[in-house]
């Protein structure tokens, strides 16, 4: 007589077609590894352009499609923006700027007319703390959008505001002027945010309100603290130069905070920052910013 097999129960997710699975969550480590070796990816794609070798260029985009592509390197970055990985990086502007919470004239609920306007570039979520806060009214956009509330644009090919009513009181880039390939594309891109940011206010009350117009910029740790090429001390003397002063900073582990103020135009338009060693070392990294004299 013939044994009759159990048949297993099997779980409803196993009938599930595969769109409707949740995409498999990333380790820690593998997260750092992917978007680390993107980043080293799209350096030597940089330099590859510029010496206009494109098999060069050919075979750094198949490694890059080999990783996943964009859309990979942006599921690592919002894996490590989930609050058990530390949570996203606004919620450190929100703590600096948490007092506003209090004043009746930015208090969550109010009208646009009276919310801050934020330009938020390299954005991966429309949930961040900064958008769920209430005290902005949110403009989002990536070089590679994954939502609809979010714009495809290349921050350095935006269009120029036409008058004050398209500029911001903060601007966000977090975790994005790393990303850019070169020294001289990061000096040109912390250079244009001035001509985005609303002007600084000629007589600035003090509280939380002080602290804008601004930019809120985040790098990993190591780029100022591990660079040959850049420390606190050289951050602070190039973005006082652009007429920031800075008026929150963090240090973790992991990342660097920063809010600069925006308190004057720029200081030297004829200010030069080339690649200076500041450290040396074989474990030190190349981060660096280099800005050419302008008339800005």
């Amino acid at each position: 007589m013939a044994v009759k097999k159990k048949s297993r129960t099997k779980n409803l997710a196993a009938g599930r077609p595969p769109t409707a699975r949740k995409p498999k969550s990333i380790s820690r480590k593998a997260t750092k590894a992917l978007i680390n070796s993107h980043h080293l990816l799209e350096k030597k794609k940089s330099q590859a352009v510029a010496r206009g070798d494109r098999a060069a260029e050919a075979a750094i985009d198949n490694e890059i499609a080999a990783l996943g592509g964009i859309e990979r390197y942006q599921q690592a970055s919002l894996q490590g923006q989930r609050l058990d990985r530390g949570g996203d990086s606004s919620h450190v502007l929100m703590e600096w700027i948490h007092p506003m919470d209090s004043d009746p004239i930015f208090s969550a609920g109010t009208s646009a007319e009276t919310r801050l306007k934020m330009l938020e570039v390299g954005a991966l979520s429309t949930a961040n703390m900064c958008s769920r806060s209430g005290l902005f009214d949110m403009e989002r956009i990536d070089l590679n959008s994954q939502s609809d509330s979010i714009i495809q644009q290349d921050f350095m090919k935006r269009p120029l505001p036409k008058d004050d009513s398209e500029r911001f009181d903060i601007i966000s880039l977090s975790l994005v002027l790393n990303f850019v390939p070169d020294a001289h594309g990061r000096g040109e891109m912390l250079l244009r945010t001035l001509d985005f940011l609303k002007q600084p206010a000629e007589n600035c009350s003090l509280g939380p309100r002080e602290l804008f117009p601004s930019l809120f910029v985040v790098l990993p740790a190591p780029c100022v603290t591990n660079s040959r090429y850049m420390n606190e001390p050289h951050m602070e003397t190039i973005m006082n130069t652009l007429g920031y002063v800075k008026a929150k900073s963090k240090i973790t582990q992991r990342l660097v905070y920063y809010l600069w103020v925006r308190k004057s135009s720029i200081q030297s338009p004829s200010a030069t920052f080339k690649k200076v060693e500041l450290r040396s070392g074989h474990s030190r990294n190349n981060f660096a910013v280099v800005l050419r004299g302008s008339s800005g």
